[in-house]
């Protein structure tokens, strides 16, 4: 709310000098410009399916920790305190793994913000380049952006740029094309080479956090087929004693019995 406030005491002083200058305002509506860009939707349908992925292991590994809540709450009655004590410790680090999973997915410099940076960056930068361009040869003295919290009560479509931008956009993308083309492939392979050493880094790091993810979950899996394994030891020696007891009881009666007779 103070942002709109002081863009629109910034846009009142502006206009108030128009006695004093005459000033340019153009706009665009980036959502529209974006839409239009092939590489911005090929960009966002793979951050979507990706974000899809991690959202669906997120939700696998609530409904393990929903499950074993609820046998918990099944069997607690029938169960020691030290077996007890062990199912909470299992839901506690499922929990805490449950979080920083979230985290190292969709937390800040996450993998989805590494992602981000990688595939939709470049395409913004175009685009902004593109505007500032444009601004500076049609001599615009403010450019707005109608797709954002920015109210605006009325546009005339003749102070509307965003087409210009895509065109604007679409020729350069033709230009570059046409001088990889003519350079041939070793020149293209130079140009993009710091490009190319960029996407390999950020893949690398997300390689390395998946498998850091894969090293973990490994040693969570261990640690709790080695909680189960005592919890069944326990359950065995439990069931031992038990049986010993009612043996016990049994002999002891029918050494009465046999005494009585």
């Amino acid at each position: 709310m103070t942002k709109k406030v002081l863009l629109f005491a910034f846009l009142i002083l502006g206009f108030s000098a128009i006695a004093q200058k005459a000033q340019k305002i153009g706009y665009i509506d980036m959502e529209y410009i974006l839409e239009n860009i092939p590489e911005y939707k090929e960009a966002q349908s793979k951050l979507n399916s990706k974000a899809l992925t991690w959202q669906q292991n997120i939700e696998k590994q609530q409904k393990e920790i929903e499950a074993l809540k609820s046998e918990l709450n099944i069997e607690k009655a029938l169960m020691t305190k030290e077996l007890i004590l062990d199912k909470e410790e299992d839901i506690q680090i499922k929990t805490l793994e449950l979080k920083k999973l979230q985290d190292s997915y969709f937390g800040v410099e996450g993998d989805l913000f590494l992602l981000r940076q990688q595939l939709v960056q470049p395409i913004q930068d175009l685009v902004y380049n593109a505007i500032q361009d444009i601004a500076v040869k049609r001599k615009y003295d403010f450019v707005l952006d109608k797709s954002t919290d920015l109210i605006m009560l009325y546009t005339n479509k003749q102070y509307d740029i965003s087409e210009l931008v895509i065109k604007s956009i679409s020729r350069e993308q033709k230009l570059d094309a046409a001088k990889e083309k003519k350079k041939g492939n070793n020149s293209n392979i130079v140009n993009t080479e710091g490009d190319n050493q960029e996407t390999k880094e950020v893949e690398k790091k997300l390689t390395d956090r998946e498998a850091k993810k894969a090293e973990l979950q490994k040693k969570i899996e261990e640690k709790r087929a080695l909680q189960l394994k005592k919890r069944e030891d326990l359950k065995k020696a439990i069931e031992a004693k038990r049986l010993k007891r009612i043996k016990e009881i049994e002999d002891a009666k029918k050494a009465k019995e046999t005494k009585q007779e």
